[in-house]
């Protein structure tokens, strides 16, 4: 498992994200309300729309496309739209550096 820091907890606005781009695969990092942050592929498994771009409506994204609703925990789209999107487990340390926690098959390169 390979431990790359994206960026700080202050860099992530509440109910938006910060993308980043690892071996080829774009990920967006989602801080919610509560301040719990979440990390998926930022690409909607129905037309390609960018994620990072939707609404965030609790521990869910809206793509800005077409309105698909994607839960941020599990990368499940809901019904009655079928799908899914890859999720990255996401570390914060003491001194508030958020990590991305990645293996090679996670990641589409």
């Amino acid at each position: 498992m390979e431990r790359i820091m994206v960026a700080r907890v202050s860099d992530i606005p509440a109910l938006r994200s910060r993308t980043v781009k690892v071996a080829g695969t774009e990920i967006a990092v989602f801080k919610l309300s509560s301040g719990e942050l979440h990390a998926i592929e930022n690409r909607c498994p129905h037309k390609s729309g960018k994620l990072s771009e939707g609404i965030v409506c609790d521990h869910h994204v809206f793509c800005p496309l077409h309105d698909w609703k994607i839960n941020m925990k599990d990368g499940l789209v809901q019904a009655p739209d079928e799908g899914c999107v890859t999720t990255f487990p996401v570390e914060v340390d003491a001194e508030g550096k958020v990590f991305l926690l990645l293996n090679k098959d996670s990641l589409s390169a």
